[in-house]
């Protein structure tokens, strides 16, 4: 019984999920790793290791292995991997022996980008690794009867990328991939207030000022939020307040872009699948989904309903996990 444990596996460049059919979503945790300089031992991985960004001494340091939705350094996602399957054991009440996994890729990665998640995956004592595209394991997680030959749009806004597809009968029609996602847009609020205001602030800062008062390019009330950082004149720490239209000016030109690669995708559909996506939509899904006014602006922009996933930040995993019934399918219809 315990050979046969199929577990899915979304390797997010921000959150790492691990889902099995009987337990749903066991794990969610960033995809962080506290690693000491010297001796190269991983000291904490997920949470913990997110909680020490920017707050460590010198020899330690937290990193992010995945890139862009892709491996950045092969070793550390190895033992990210490790422990995460550790964990997911735990969960489970008893080790996992030998699991069937499900990963999903960003559909624009290479050949070379594949093999290293495969590897890595099954170094971690996987016995079969099934590698899916995520647009379509968000698409499944996102309930779209991706089998069935209608078109089903999907935008994936991650931490590291966005992906954009049209799905219909098990594959990929159309799709974009750009490397733009959350983790961009926090880098556009560290750059415009570190030029604005001559603060220094961190990441994770960034991150909560987007969560908090990030807004799509619609018109809104404006909000306001005190923000601590470090003076680059002085040297002295110093609070600011930033207001949501600055933000949303931070972020335009990121925004711009995903737009961009939804409308490049829509005008390379096959024009009987058009009509569908007229009466159906497209669907959000990804954290980059929950920024305030994304649905509004996106509809607004490309004049077809947007819908919102019922779990964005778990549609992949989700979908992962599930297209274990039917990757023989899927496998066939890609070939």
């Amino acid at each position: 019984m315990l050979s046969n444990t199929e577990i899915g596996i979304d390797l997010g460049t921000a959150n790492i999920l691990v889902y099995t059919k009987n337990k749903g979503i066991i794990i969610n945790e960033p995809s962080v790793v506290a690693i000491d300089t010297e001796t190269k031992n991983v000291l904490a991985v997920g949470v913990e290791a997110k909680n020490m960004i920017g707050k460590t001494p010198g020899k330690i340091v937290a990193i992010r292995p995945l890139k862009d939705g892709v491996i950045a350094d092969y070793d550390v996602t190895t033992e990210m991997l490790k422990q995460i399957m550790k964990k997911a054991g735990k969960q489970l009440g008893f080790s996992i022996r030998k699991p069937s996994v499900v990963v999903c890729t960003p559909s624009g990665s290479t050949s070379v980008e594949r093999r290293a998640i495969h590897d890595a995956v099954k170094n971690c004592g996987a016995k079969h690794v099934h590698l899916i595209e995520e647009p379509v394991a968000a698409a499944i997680g996102a309930d779209l009867p991706v089998a069935e030959p209608v078109a089903n749009v999907v935008v994936d806004i991650g931490g590291g990328t966005t992906e954009v597809a049209i799905i219909s009968f098990g594959g990929v029609v159309s799709c974009h991939s750009i490397r733009i996602g959350g983790d961009q847009m926090d880098e556009d609020i560290v750059t415009y207030v570190r030029k604005k205001y001559n603060l220094l602030i961190g990441e994770r800062t960034a991150e909560q000022i987007k969560m908090e008062i990030g807004y799509a390019l619609t018109d809104h009330e404006e909000l306001t939020m005190e923000v601590r950082g470090r003076d680059l004149v002085t040297g002295l720490p110093k609070t600011i307040e930033l207001h949501s239209s600055e933000i949303q000016q931070a972020m335009k030109e990121s925004l711009s872009h995903i737009l961009e690669a939804i409308r490049a995708t829509l005008e390379d559909c096959p024009p009987e699948l058009s009509g569908d996506i007229v009466d159906r939509g497209v669907i959000l899904t990804g954290g980059g989904a929950l920024l305030n006014g994304m649905q509004d602006w996106l509809s607004k922009e490309i004049v077809v309903p947007v819908h919102l996933a019922p779990n964005p930040l778990e549609s992949v995993a989700i979908g992962t996990g599930r297209s274990l019934s039917v990757i023989h399918k899927l496998q066939k219809a890609a070939k």
